[in-house]
């Protein structure tokens, strides 16, 4: 772990593509890894699952999110965890920027517990 703080301007790593998606690493350490998504209208990641625990907020824009048998109607400030191998999905009813963070497995954190 890191002792060092660290600090990032989001507005200004958003970038957006036409038709497309990007994403940009915006912190990366052994515990976890933080994705800027940004998507312009009408992208989508189709469903698919993750081996390790997930975090998405919505920063900017509207979406339609699928996390398991839930549809959600996504505006910012969406705040949602997604355990590890939920079937999920997102896509963009407008320009949409999207922070993900990635965690370490919840059983690698658990030593000798049995």
């Amino acid at each position: 772990m890191t002792s060092q703080a660290f600090t990032a301007e989001l507005d200004a790593l958003a970038v957006y593509t036409d038709r497309g998606i990007v994403s940009k690493t915006v912190y990366e350490s052994s515990g976890l890894n933080v994705v800027l998504f940004t998507f312009d209208a009408g992208q989508q990641l189709s469903e698919h699952t993750a081996s390790v625990p997930a975090i998405i907020h919505l920063l900017e824009g509207e979406a339609e999110v699928q996390l398991g048998e839930r549809h959600i109607d996504g505006r910012p400030g969406l705040w949602a965890y997604l355990p590890a191998n939920l079937p999920h999905a997102i896509r963009a009813k407008t320009r949409l920027a999207m922070l993900l963070t990635m965690l370490r497995r919840e059983e690698e954190s658990i030593s000798g517990s049995g």
